[in-house]
């Protein structure tokens, strides 16, 4: 965990939340983006809920984070998600954006690099998102700040694959580059969003929780001090067809470069033409691969707990 000790008066944790990492409990962040930027009201604040209560029923704590009158918060109450959901200001919070949002004193959703920069100032390992951010289509250079995240903090990221948008094979060879290892959740390829992966091959395979709580702790155990992508496919039967996702993907490229779309518009302009060209048929799909995302999590979050709690006993009885 990074030193907190600048970042104490803007950083607020649930108590339940707090509760939780002092007792040694399993807690899962996660992020907002879905919330403000992800999908329209109602259907985002219902699966935001659907999320935690997933974590929930895994034995976990739910922690969501954003940023609310500026503060981060790490752990949000049912009526400030409903906040975030009905809000049409609500600033997209990557890195780079902390301070303006913070010292402006309003709303903000945070992308996968904010949330795993508040989840590690509260000590939390595990993370729940749809799809993490990468390299982009194209040769303009333009990469997400999740990578960057990712490389140089120690938090782990369930999530199925790189958005669909990107590209996706670069994206993996960056995770490699910046040493993030990337653990199949039952499956020998990367997922791809929207779908269960073609051929590129993840790092190692775990079958089950206990498995990946067993990596990442050795993982980080040895001194390594980077994320770590859990890759979990979306579920059997809400996967979409490859094809249709493909030209809806092209056509909104085309779209956006028209519309000079460009930088960190291009992903949410993309994710909302694919929803108009599959009839919503993707958003749906979305919110399947989220909610199993953020089952997963609670169930490693939980094995994770487990094994370090065991680790602890070991060590304070040999002393």
């Amino acid at each position: 965990m990074v030193d907190g000790s600048r970042a104490a008066g803007r950083l607020v944790v649930a108590d339940d939340v707090s509760e939780a990492l002092a007792a040694g409990r399993a807690v899962v962040a996660l992020e907002s983006t879905i919330i403000s930027h992800g999908m329209p009201h109602p259907d985002n604040v219902s699966t935001a809920l659907a999320c935690e209560a997933a974590v929930r029923d895994a034995g976990a704590v739910p922690a969501t984070v954003a940023v609310i009158d500026g503060t981060l918060r790490v752990g949000l109450a049912d009526d400030e998600v409903e906040r975030l959901g009905r809000a049409d200001d609500v600033a997209k919070v990557s890195l780079r954006d902390l301070g303006w949002v913070l010292s402006g004193g309003g709303l903000g959703a945070t992308t996968v690099a904010a949330t795993m920069h508040a989840a590690d100032l509260a000590g939390i390992r595990v993370f729940a998102t749809g799809g993490i951010g990468g390299v982009h289509r194209g040769g303009d250079l333009d990469v997400s700040a999740d990578l960057t995240a990712l490389g140089r903090i120690p938090v782990a990221v369930v999530c199925s694959g790189p958005k669909a948008v990107l590209d996706v094979a670069r994206t993996l060879e960056a995770l490699e580059t910046l040493g993030v290892p990337v653990i199949g959740q039952g499956v020998d390829v990367l997922p791809e969003f929207w779908t269960r992966g073609t051929d590129l091959a993840v790092g190692t395979r775990s079958d089950d929780a206990a498995r990946t709580a067993a990596i990442l702790e050795a993982h980080w155990g040895c001194g390594l001090t980077t994320g770590a992508v859990v890759a979990n496919p979306i579920p059997v039967g809400h996967e979409l067809d490859r094809d249709m996702i493909a030209a809806a993907i092209e056509s909104g490229l085309a779209a956006a470069a028209t519309r000079g779309i460009r930088g960190r518009e291009v992903t949410p302009f993309l994710l909302t033409h694919v929803a108009a060209a599959t009839d919503g048929r993707s958003q749906v799909a979305n919110m399947a691969l989220v909610r199993d995302n953020a089952a997963v999590a609670g169930r490693i979050a939980v094995a994770l707990a487990t094994l370090h709690g065991s680790t602890e006993a070991r060590v304070g009885s040999a002393g």
